[in-house]
C-alpha cells in the first residue's frame, strides 16, 4: 500500500516500527517530515505536507506509543 500525506495513522504506525526508540513527543517537524518522506511505502509529493498534517501524524504516533 502506497502512503499519502492523508494516511496519517498508517504513517504513524510505520514510523513507530521504523523508529521504536524515538519519543514522538519531542521530534522536530523538520525531522518528522524527512522521516515520512523516507518511508519505503511513502509515495506523495513532499511539498504537499503542512503543519496540520505533521501534527496529526505526531499525535497518532504518540497514541501508538501508549
Amino acid at each position: 500500500m502506497k502512503l499519502k500525506w492523508t494516511d496519517t495513522l498508517d504513517i504513524a504506525i510505520e514510523l513507530d516500527e521504523a523508529h521504536p526508540d524515538v519519543d514522538p513527543q519531542y521530534i522536530r517537524f523538520t525531522d518528522l517530515h524527512d522521516w515520512v518522506c523516507n518511508l519505503e511505502n511513502f509515495d506523495d509529493d513532499p511539498n504537499k505536507s503542512n503543519e496540520k498534517i505533521l501534527e496529526s501524524i505526531q499525535m497518532h504516533w504518540i497514541e501508538e506509543k501508549d
